[in-house]
Order: C-alpha cells, then sequence, then structure tokens
C-alpha cells in the first residue's frame, strides 16, 4: 500500500520546483530542501534522487507517524493521513484525527476523549478502534470526511494570513481535498 501511496504523492508532486511565494523553498519530488537536508542529503536538489525521497516518505511519513498501525485497522484512513501529513506534517495530520475521533465519540460514551499530542499512541489507537467498531462500516468514510473538512479549513486560514499563499490554494483544494 505505501508504496502505490508514495508513488502517488511524488507523481503529483512533480520534479524540482522553486516557487518564489513557497516558504518550503526548493522541493524535489514534494521533498522541501530543509527535509532533505535533515535526512542527510547536502547535495543541490537538482539531483535529489527519487528513491532518496521515496526513503523520508516511507520513514517520516508513514513508519515515524504511526499511520502504519492506523493502515492496519483502515487503509482508507491511513492513505488521508499520509497524504495531509505529507502536505502539512504528520503531526498536523495525526492532530485532525485526534480532534475528529473527540468530536464523534458522543459526548463520551462510544470511547474517552484522546489527548491532543499529534502523535498515534494507545490511546489514539484505542479510541480509533473503538470509533470503527462502533460506528460501522461508514465510520472509516465519515473519519475521512472529518479530516479533509479540518484540513480544508486550515488551507483557507493559511491563503487568509498569508495572501502569497493564495498562489497554492486552488491547487492544495483540488489535488488534497476529496
Amino acid at each position: 500500500m505505501i508504496d502505490e501511496l508514495i508513488d502517488a504523492v511524488i507523481d503529483r508532486e512533480g520534479g524540482f520546483v522553486r516557487h518564489p511565494a513557497d516558504r518550503g523553498g526548493a522541493t524535489r519530488f514534494g521533498i522541501t530542501e530543509a527535509v532533505a537536508r535533515a535526512n542527510g542529503y547536502a547535495g543541490d536538489m537538482r539531483h535529489f534522487t527519487r528513491p532518496a525521497a521515496q526513503s523520508i516518505y516511507r520513514r517520516a511519513y508513514w513508519l515515524n507517524p504511526g499511520f502504519d498501525r492506523i493502515a492496519e485497522r483502515s487503509p482508507r484512513v491511513a492513505a488521508e493521513l499520509f497524504d495531509t501529513g505529507v502536505n502539512m506534517g504528520p503531526a498536523v495530520a495525526t492532530a485532525f484525527l485526534q480532534r475528529a475521533l473527540n468530536a464523534l465519540n458522543r459526548g463520551g460514551s462510544d470511547y474517552p476523549d484522546v489527548v491532543l499530542d499529534g502523535r498515534i499512541g494507545a490511546q489514539t489507537l484505542a479510541a480509533f478502534d473503538r470509533f470503527l467498531a462502533t460506528r460501522g462500516v461508514r465510520a472509516p468514510t465519515v473519519l475521512v470526511k472529518a479530516i479533509e473538512a479540518l484540513q480544508g479549513e486550515r488551507y483557507l486560514t493559511l491563503a487568509e494570513q498569508r495572501p502569497a499563499n493564495e498562489a497554492f490554494l486552488y491547487g492544495w483544494l483540488a489535488n488534497r481535498i476529496g
């Protein structure tokens, strides 16, 4: 599963880009220069390799945040978290999951609220398991909608707070939501 998700992100993000409005600076395959450097790459971003990007995506955006553990329970929710995490950071994606789980627990009657810490831990996994068991077959679809709603709201806020981000808003909404 993760190989297909990584390939889809790389294909969507494309090759080398240095957009003047992008605070992330130079990117290649969707990996920012800062992320590449943090993962040991010292060269020119124009020469950053696809296998290096694949390795970073697998480690930093799938395994480290624990999205693989979500995938064991719901591949669809894990795919959404991965894509959101690539664009906004894994901790933000996880916090969206946690917020949605808290809002969907019927006032704590289905399971206790989870701490909004941006980490997939035992408490978040337990709440996710209870959510899936309690809400049934449509649960993943509803949860993905909630995560995407939070993501869309954040994109709008980013564009409102920094007009230069308006250059990206249409693409964010077209390619990351729904």
